[in-house]
């Protein structure tokens, strides 16, 4: 089986997992960019103010999302781009929790895909001081990104597993996980899914 998968990143507004405010998409085919995607993201109603914490991370404000779509109008667009793919991210939990939170305060149903933790791989894959998205990244031969630009972010997710499957000569996303000890989740009606109320690892994204 070849090395396919969808990378995902969301910055948010604020300390709410539902308050996605940008989401990049990397497609992954045979080991291979194929494919990307980024857009803004308006957040719900309750979840939309803008701390200056996270803007300062990451430079969206309130007026950059006046115009862009609501999560659930942009909701199919994400699950048509990854089209059943495995999703992987850096600190996966932050990331699955957000498309979770997002769909519970807007009343739509969690679309169910399986994901894998690039962060889980780097730390089973390079022996770093720290395993931070740009310093795994570096590791992976992947530099001079605009880091909390999410489909930056992304991409350099992306080639972290990239890398780490031909470390491990793995030739799927399943192999890599096998032969890292680390796991594939799964978002959406799997019986013991409690993502929503999952945080962000701050010292790793």
């Amino acid at each position: 089986m070849p090395l396919d998968f969808t990378a995902i990143d969301f910055e948010t507004a604020n300390s709410s997992n539902a308050s996605a405010c940008s989401v990049g998409l990397v497609k992954v085919r045979d080991g291979r960019v194929v494919d990307e995607a980024y857009w803004l993201i308006k957040p719900p109603l309750g979840h939309d103010e803008f701390w200056e914490w996270n803007t300062r991370i990451h430079g969206i404000v309130a007026a950059d999302v006046i115009d862009a779509l609501l999560w659930t109008e942009q909701l199919p667009d994400l699950v048509a781009f990854a089209s059943g793919d495995t999703l992987v991210a850096h600190n996966a939990g932050f990331d699955m929790g957000v498309i979770a939170g997002a769909c519970a305060a807007t009343f739509v149903e969690t679309p169910t895909f399986s994901y894998a933790c690039s962060l889980a791989v780097a730390r089973k894959t390079y022996h770093l001081d720290s395993y931070r998205l740009p310093v795994a990244a570096m590791a992976a031969g992947f530099e001079d990104f605009e880091h909390h630009n999410a489909l930056a972010d992304a991409a350099a997710c992306a080639a972290i597993m990239v890398h780490a499957a031909r470390r491990h000569d793995a030739a799927d996303i399943a192999e890599l996980v096998t032969a890292t000890g680390t796991k594939l989740g799964v978002i959406g009606h799997a019986p013991t899914m409690a993502l929503a109320s999952q945080s962000r690892d701050a010292s790793a994204d």
